[in-house]
């Protein structure tokens, strides 16, 4: 029997999920996915990536903020207020909405 070639992680492309988010519908299902995370930081994160997706000067000038401002409330591992998502969401064109958890 062969033995399977081995791959080196460092040979393997970069994923950006920034690539694939192509529509409202994308955008949507990815926030979604982001927010039942439960964890701010990883919003964060998912708020950026739709914003680089989106393009960041755009993004940064419909919120009102600066490129600089963005990305830093919007790197991996920050913790940004909530008026600073809002105002985000607001420039992407997305809520966040409420609904009963699932139990």
């Amino acid at each position: 029997m062969n033995k399977p070639e081995r791959i080196k992680i460092s040979d393997l492309p970069v994923f950006d999920a920034a690539e694939y988010l192509k529509s409202e519908e994308d955008i949507a299902i990815y926030l979604t996915l982001a927010i039942e995370e439960n964890d701010p930081a990883g919003l964060a994160d998912a708020l950026g990536t739709i914003a680089r997706a989106r393009g960041m000067t755009e993004v940064a000038r419909a919120s009102g903020l600066t490129r600089e401002a963005l990305y830093k409330a919007l790197r991996p591992g920050s913790h940004p207020r909530f008026d600073t998502i809002a105002r985000v969401c607001g420039a992407l064109g997305v809520k966040l909405v409420a609904q009963p958890s699932r139990t």
